[in-house]
Formats: C-alpha cells, structure tokens, sequence
C-alpha cells in the first residue's frame, strides 16, 4: 500500500478489467516460479516500526504532516491517521554483528524523529495501542491526507455498507460504532522481513505461522484501547473488526475476513497469492498499463502491480511479498504479529528471538506443522492476544509418542523455543554476543512473566489505587512510559507503577 494511488470513482468495467488482469498477473507470478527467475538466497532481511506522535500531556498529536517535512527523510513516511507516522529501516544481511548495528541504527532514526516532533512539541512513542486515544481521535477528519488512505476507506465502507462494529470482550468489554475504518490505525505494529527463495518459502511461512502465538505471547503491547484494559494484545481484534467488509449476515456465511490468520498450512507462495484473488474481491481496482504474459514473453521481469496492489488489501498476519531488486524478482515473508516497543532492545530482541527461531523450526527432519493441526496455531494466536505472558499454548508432544500437550508459553519458550532460536540463529552466523544478549532479554521476560503489556496494566492499577480517575492514570502511565521508552532499558527491568513525586523545598 505504500503505492502512489490516485483517488477515483470505479465503474463495472474497473472491476471486470481489474479481475481479468488480476489473473494475468497470477499467470505470470506460476510462470516465474516455473521458469526458476527468483533471486538466490541472500539471507536478506528488513524492519518496518509504525509510530505515534504525542504531546507532553501524553495525549495524541495530528501533526504527522508538519513532523514530516521537519523530518525530511525517505525513512519516514505517513501512516493511516495523522497521528502516526513509520520509519523502515533498509535491508540488512542477516550475520555477524547485523542486530547489534540495527539497533543503532534504528535508535539514530527516532532519536532523530523525536527531536524534529519536539520542534512541535510533540514526541515519538512506540506502543502497540496509544492508551490515551479517545474515539473522536479516530475520525474520518483525522486521516492522513494521502489519496490511498481516503480511496481505502471510501471503498472499505462502501462495500460494508453499514457502520463498523467493534466489540472486544476482555478484561473489560468495549462495544461501539464507527462510520471509518480508523480505528485500525490506532493499531501500530514492527512488520519484520525476510527475503527468501520460492524453494524455501513455505516452509519459512509456515514456520512463521505456527510460532505467531508465541511473538504475541511474549511481545504483547497493547491492553488498552479507548479507556478499556481488553486483551493483552488488542491489535488483531481491532485490525479485523475495524476493516470487516462483512456485513453480519456475511460473516454467518463463513465468508473470510480480510484481516486473516489463514486457515491452512500451504506448499508454495502461490497457495497464498491465489487463496487471496479466489477470496478476496478488489477494493482498489486500479489498472497498470503493463501487461505481464507480455513481459515475459518478451523476456522481461513483470511488476505484477495489480497483484502487489491486491495483496496489500488483504491484511495476512504473515503476508506473502513479491518485489523486484536490480531487476531480479525475489518473495519476502513480512511478519505483522508484533506490536511497536517497548523499547528498541525489546524490538530487536523480538526480531532476533523471530528470525532464529523461524530458521530453526523451517529446517527440522519433522517440521512443527505436520504435528501441529493448523486449527491449534490459530488457537494459540487467539489465546496469546487475549493473555500475553499468562496464555497456555498447544504444541506437538515431544518424543515418539506424538500428539500434542497444552503447556505455559513461558515454559514452552524457555524449554524447547529459545534452544531452537539460538540454533537457528547460529544458522544464520550471527555472533554469540547479539544472539546472548537478545535472546537474554527473551529469557527474563519468561522469568519474570513481564512484557509491555503487564507493565501498562500493573501501572494503570497502581495509579488508580493512588486515587487517579481513569483517564488520568492513562495518561501518567502513557507519560511513564515515554520516559522509559526513551532511556532505553528493556521493559522486563522497569519499575511498576508511578515515579513518586519529588517533596518542594
């Protein structure tokens, strides 16, 4: 979606046409994969970390536009509403002392960002869920003035039909309406990328699904949404509720939603391509004047742009990528489990614990997923963004008996995950110090049962039992963890609860 799109009225023939070159594209995509015209390995990964932009007060800002210009980087971009903004990070070789460099890297990039916001006064904060929005923030006035995010929306509400339901029932339960899909940008997310060969691509996929509850178990960042605590990571509830294109009477259909866990594992990257042309009906029908079996026939590499443009509406927790580099096409596994933060190490900690433990889990003689029923990673995503650190999970018995067994995340990464991610990341020659230190930070949050979640939910209470309203300890715990984010420890070391107030005189 990060396409230059061109706001328009679509007709019938928009759509027949759309479709007809929708399945060219297809043609083409099976051709390249037949042809073997893919990139080599090139162990290649890349980092994407959507942002929110906040006052001193801890209350959101719509300024991304004026933070943008101050900014003046390619690295930073827009994001659905006014309040958010993402930087990516340039592809990186996965070796040696890469996360280590990324770190600083990244740390550079929003220490950067933050100042040119403060220019504004306004700052950067990595969260999952901004705890202090309120839903006249989540407006149609509010959205970013980009002609793709109005051309989204307008085509998402049109095929709905009705106002958006929200409804999450979780520590406590939230029930409301909205005319627009931006709710779904309250949701900030790290999409982590690996480029990988056709060969290895689903078994990379799958590998990616089934751990999915584990990132969320682990990584959870997002409790609160509109003055309600509801699901450690409410995210995913959110994202699929706030772009349903379901009506009810769809959804008793057994019609899929776009936002989608999936429900298969799959044998090549073009199960995922066509399930999404076979499911999903266009929302942005926009035509490229390159036709694909063209290019090819004439020897050619294809942009496939209807293609990319249709699989950036179909919003896949692990989303197949095509993408061209140098002019050779090459496939990305882009994970979108994780929340943003807490903190740049928690980032690149869950990065690391992710691309290790993929690594591992893709080469096994007896991979997870021909032990592990597909229905069960599904559960287990829904029970990790429902409890974070505190949710049990389903995972293959080990030893010959087979089967499987329900087990605490925490002991399942700690016993049998982070053994498979430290080999997984010696696969990819990382040096012991990163994988150490990374995967140590891993480590304590299992010990400790701390994740950004747990800390906004143990400060929120702490500054209600001091007598604060609501809303107040919202937003002291917000400005709370501003401050932490930005001195930079890893969440599992911050203190619950409110800095005492320093006595005058």
């Amino acid at each position: 979606m990060g396409e230059k799109v061109v706001a328009g009225r679509f007709d019938l023939s928009d759509r027949q046409n759309y479709r007809d070159k929708l399945r060219r594209c297809l043609t083409g995509l099976e051709r390249l994969l037949a042809e073997q015209r893919f990139d080599r390995p090139r162990n290649l990964m890349g980092l994407e970390i959507e942002l929110n932009l906040v006052g001193a007060d801890g209350m959101p800002r719509m300024l991304n536009g004026e933070v943008l210009e101050r900014i003046a980087s390619r690295d930073f971009q827009t994001e659905l509403a006014m309040f958010n903004l993402e930087v990516n990070i340039a592809p990186h070789g996965l070796g040696g002392r890469v996360f280590d460099r990324l770190a600083e890297e990244i740390r550079t990039s929003l220490a950067y960002a933050d100042r040119k916001a403060g220019e504004l006064d306004a700052g950067i904060v990595m969260i999952g869920i901004l705890p202090t929005l309120d839903r006249d923030d989540l407006v149609s006035s509010n959205l970013s003035d980009v002609d793709r995010y109005t051309l989204l929306n307008d085509q998402i509400v049109a095929a709905r039909g009705e106002d958006f339901v929200l409804d999450i029932d979780g520590v406590e339960r939230l029930t409301c309406t909205s005319k627009s899909i931006v709710p779904e940008a309250a949701c900030t997310s790290v999409q982590l990328h690996l480029q990988v060969t056709p060969g290895r691509f689903a078994d990379v996929w799958n590998a990616a699904q089934a751990v999915a509850g584990v990132q969320i178990a682990v990584g959870a960042n997002s409790p609160f949404l509109f003055g309600r605590e509801l699901w450690r990571e409410s995210r995913p509830p959110l994202f699929q509720q706030s772009t349903d294109t379901r009506p009810p009477e769809l959804q008793a259909q057994g019609v899929r939603p776009r936002t989608w866990f999936g429900e298969r594992w799959i044998s090549s990257a073009y199960d995922l391509f066509e399930e999404n042309l076979r499911y999903f009906p266009a929302l942005l029908p926009i035509c490229d004047e390159e036709d694909a079996l063209e290019v090819l026939d004439e020897g050619g590499v294809p942009s496939l742009a209807e293609l990319v443009l249709h699989n950036g509406t179909v919003y896949r927790w692990n989303r197949p990528v095509y993408g061209i580099a140098d002019g050779v096409p090459h496939l990305r596994v882009e994970n979108r489990v994780l929340p943003a933060g807490p903190t740049v190490t928690d980032v690149i900690a869950n990065a690391v614990f992710y691309y290790g433990l993929v690594r591992a889990l893709a080469e096994e003689s007896r991979p997870v997923w021909t032990r592990l029923p597909f229905e069960a990673a599904a559960a287990n995503f829904d029970a990790a963004c429902r409890y974070g650190i505190d949710a049990r999970m389903i995972w293959p018995r080990r030893g010959r008996h087979g089967g499987t067994v329900e087990v605490d995340a925490v002991s399942l990464v700690r016993d049998e995950l982070l053994p498979l991610a430290e080999q997984g990341l010696a696969g990819w020659g990382i040096e012991p110090a990163d994988r150490d230190l990374y995967l140590g930070v891993i480590e304590e949050r299992c010990r400790r049962r701390t994740n950004g979640a747990s800390w906004q939910a143990s400060t929120f209470h702490r500054a209600l039992e001091a007598g604060m309203s609501r809303d107040a300890a919202l937003a002291a715990t917000t400005r709370r963890y501003r401050e932490l984010m930005h001195q930079g420890e890893p969440v599992h070391t911050w203190p619950v609860g409110l800095p005492e107030p320093v006595p005058l005189g």
